[in-house]
């Protein structure tokens, strides 16, 4: 009897150290899993900021080759010298509200806004509607003068081109002339 029992308790101490040894392997399995999902989070999180970052690089590329363009664009289109075009101004209202401005373009008779988008969608068109609602809110000097809506893009859908149009923006995309108009040959852009 006394060689079985030491058999059992080897046993059972046998298995009571494997437990314990599984106990800390899972313990340090835990643990690993942990500091990974850790650096996971981590590395996601950085790697959202770097596409945001390419995304802002990305805009102000677009809105670099604008720029250069819209002075041609708006004597070609609309017959008139620009007499000072503002790229990038913000402007803040007295209740302290900051917006700024892709580029705005004002010439003898009108003022033009420009909104430019390196993916140009229907939304935008939609989001500019308001931006040109609430323009001379920031710029109040302007209420008497007629204002034209530029849309620019790298390349421009038929669909978002057929809606801009139809809510009476010009629509500026990358052609020959680095941006060109691509609205129908006669369209007539709203004065707003």
């Amino acid at each position: 009897m006394g060689v079985e029992f030491n058999k059992l308790y080897n046993a059972q101490m046998r298995t009571e150290a494997e437990l314990r040894e599984f106990k800390e392997e899972m313990r340090l399995y835990r643990e690993d899993t942990q500091a990974f999902k850790n650096e996971m989070r981590k590395d996601r999180h950085e790697m959202n900021r770097k596409w945001g970052d390419l995304a802002n690089k990305l805009g102000t590329m677009v809105e670099d080759l604008v720029y250069p363009s819209l002075p041609r664009v708006i004597k070609e289109t609309l017959g008139q010298e620009p007499q000072r075009i503002w790229a990038r101004f913000k402007q803040r209202l007295p209740d302290g509200l900051l917006k700024e401005f892709d580029a705005i373009a004002r010439t003898q008779d009108l003022v033009c806004l420009n909104s430019t988008k390196a993916t140009l969608r229907s939304s935008d068109v939609d989001a500019f509607v308001t931006d040109i609602a609430t323009f001379r809110e920031y710029f109040p000097e302007y209420r008497d003068l007629p204002l034209v809506g530029i849309l620019a893009t790298l390349a421009v859908e038929e669909s978002v081109l057929s809606y801009a149009e139809k809510q009476g923006f010009l629509v500026l995309a990358v052609g020959d002339e680095v941006m060109e108009v691509k609205n129908r040959p006669g369209f007539e852009p709203k004065r707003w």
